[in-house]
């Protein structure tokens, strides 16, 4: 038998979550039908597969030791890398990151070594913040993605709580995000709230825009405000009210305003000579409204957080 003490880290998910990264050698059919048979249990007691853990809940596992013996994960990993992070901002709980152009914020089915997520942790790990010896279940993890070949603000969550947490602000809109984006032509409105429909070809990493309702769609908001124009060109800044993979470069490509860089949206063949190796689009300030809920974020609520104008790569474009 073997008995797993829930820490503050693991609490508030549900046992079959849990239990899916603290024994990853033990198969998912196995581990509902040992919950079922009472062969795993919750603090001696019959677990249910949906039980909510706290911390302090101790789990009696009474299973083979075969399903514990995985290798570990390699801590000489993260002490060999020399983390190369831009911080906007750290406490605590949280990071935010000023994500460069190029790149990769998570690792893709390549593989690869220089994500985002892989440094932060080599940060943390060597600032003595992170042990994953010590972690069942928890890692340090990003709670927004950026397109790789777009910059911009990335908030990572250093423990749990704060992961909880903040997903559950960015799902309750609560989180105003505000991108810097060079765009062609003149706009016909110096400010306008755009509205439409948006659907996603996860095969083809594509959407499709539309002013009416699309079979597979979701309605989106983009609102623009115009900051300077020269050269034909459109500096703007844009909130966005919904937030849909890919909506700001599909929108506003969809309007006839494609961004400056964007192959996938407009075509950059022509721009790239002018150093427009990515589309002209950055994350750069984050707003977190005032909810008036005490929890341990509140102390971030009507902070706001910016990118120096220095950092985006673009405008001096528009100088």
């Amino acid at each position: 038998m073997r008995i797993l003490k829930i820490e503050k880290n693991d609490a508030g998910q549900r046992l079959d979550k849990f239990l899916t990264k603290a024994v990853k050698g033990l198969p998912l059919s196995m581990m509902y039908k040992a919950i079922r048979t009472k062969k795993i249990k919750v603090n001696r007691a019959r677990a249910k597969e949906n039980q909510v853990l706290s911390e302090g809940d101790e789990i009696q596992l009474f299973i083979k030791e075969e399903f514990f013996d995985l290798p570990q994960n390699d801590d000489g990993a993260l002490s060999a890398i020399t983390p190369k992070l831009s911080v906007v901002y750290e406490d605590e709980n949280i990071l935010l990151l000023n994500k460069r152009p190029g790149v990769l914020v998570h690792e893709d089915t390549a593989g690869g070594e220089n994500t985002l997520i892989l440094h932060v942790k080599a940060y943390l790990y060597q600032k003595g913040e992170y042990d994953p010896a010590k972690e069942q279940s928890f890692a340090p993890a990003l709670c927004n993605r950026i397109d790789r070949n777009t910059g911009g603000i990335v908030i990572a969550a250093k423990n749990a709580e704060a992961l909880r947490l903040m997903n559950e602000k960015i799902k309750q809109n609560e989180i105003s995000k505000f991108y810097l984006c060079a765009a062609h032509g003149k706009m016909p409105r110096k400010f306008d709230t755009l509205r439409g429909f948006l659907r996603k070809d996860s095969d083809k990493n594509l959407v499709t825009v539309s002013d009416t309702p699309l079979r597979g769609g979701k309605s989106i908001e983009t609102r623009y405000r115009v900051l300077r124009e020269k050269n034909g060109s459109s500096l703007l800044e844009v909130e966005l009210v919904t937030g849909r993979t890919h909506q700001i470069r599909a929108h506003l490509a969809h309007i006839g305003h494609p961004l400056l860089g964007d192959g996938k949206y407009g075509q950059n063949r022509a721009e790239r000579g002018r150093g427009y190796k990515y589309q002209a689009l950055y994350a750069y300030k984050l707003v977190f409204d005032p909810t008036g809920e005490e929890h341990a974020l509140s102390y971030l609520e009507g902070k706001t957080f910016t990118i120096p104008e220095s950092d985006v790569w673009f405008l001096k474009d528009f100088d």
